[in-house]
């Protein structure tokens, strides 16, 4: 990966300064035309060369995102990635494997973003990161908010939100064995009441039994009144599954607690199996 020292012109400077002196974070070419007081075709080749030393990185046509000085002399632009995937579209939130990873519920990097939102746009890249969008049927857009990126602000979905989504489409998050971890990782960091509002509100009875029964075998503490709280959601006709409908050779099959049809087999789910269980603590003597 080349690196690329972030030296200034006079031009250039008055430009990061003024932006940095400002506080702000996006500026328009419009704006940099009218602050050096030049021609448009000027201002283009201070904006070029300002993105070649690593300075500002092109959000959107005609808006650039400055990178802040802080971040040294030597300045990846990898490393604004979602701010910049951030202004592909409003209102969105990150979610599924990009927010587990955020919240430190999974340890896999992916070079995939996942955008949460209901305009219609399409997948494009960002660098060389690909930002693939997500379209939610609307009552299960919510539960977000915003988090600092870098020194930018961008919205990501919660610790509760993030461990249903990715237990909800696992294909966005690594596939069942890994949406499963996150669920793991997750419970003992999450407000369970909160979690089970949000089932509530996502009106799914699929969505409740996998949650539900994929946190018992994490072995997650879920109060009494939510565990009563989430079997009553989870109530019904109809079948469920997690996992393909097609049963893989040695899925655990059908869970009578949960009414769900698990059709993983125990291996896929090594990685979460008990890692929620309250850990013991060695006190000295």
């Amino acid at each position: 990966m080349k690196f690329v020292t972030r030296s200034l012109s006079p031009q250039e400077s008055r430009i990061v300064l003024g932006m940095a002196e400002h506080g702000s974070k996006e500026i328009e070419r419009g704006e940099i035309i009218d602050m050096l007081g030049v021609s448009p075709q000027a201002a283009d080749h201070v904006i070029r060369s300002l993105r070649r030393k690593g300075w500002l990185e092109r959000a959107s046509w005609g808006r650039y995102l400055l990178i802040p000085p802080e971040m040294g002399p030597d300045a990846l632009g990898e490393s604004n990635v979602l701010a910049l995937a951030s202004r592909i579209a409003d209102p969105y939130y990150f979610g599924y494997g990009t927010a587990a990873m955020h919240h430190g519920f999974t340890t896999q990097h992916r070079q995939v973003i996942r955008l949460v939102t209901p305009v219609r746009t399409r997948n494009r890249r960002v660098l060389d990161t690909e930002v693939r969008i997500v379209n939610p049927v609307p009552r299960k857009f919510f539960g977000f908010g915003p988090v600092d990126v870098l020194g930018y602000t961008v919205m990501m979905s919660d610790r509760e939100k993030t461990a249903i989504d990715c237990i909800d489409r696992p294909d966005l998050a690594g596939g069942e064995g890994e949406a499963a971890t996150v669920l793991a990782t997750a419970c003992r960091r999450i407000d369970w009441h909160k979690a089970a509002g949000y089932l509530e509100r996502m009106s799914s009875k699929t969505l409740t039994r996998r949650v539900g029964w994929l946190a018992e075998r994490a072995g997650g503490t879920i109060p009494e009144d939510v565990r009563t709280h989430l079997h009553d959601l989870a109530k019904g006709t109809g079948k469920a599954f997690f996992g393909p409908r097609i049963p893989r050779p040695g899925a655990f099959g059908y869970q009578e607690s949960w009414q769900l049809t698990a059709n993983v087999a125990s291996h896929e789910l090594s990685d979460s199996t008990g890692i929620a269980r309250p850990r013991s603590v060695d006190r000295e003597r």
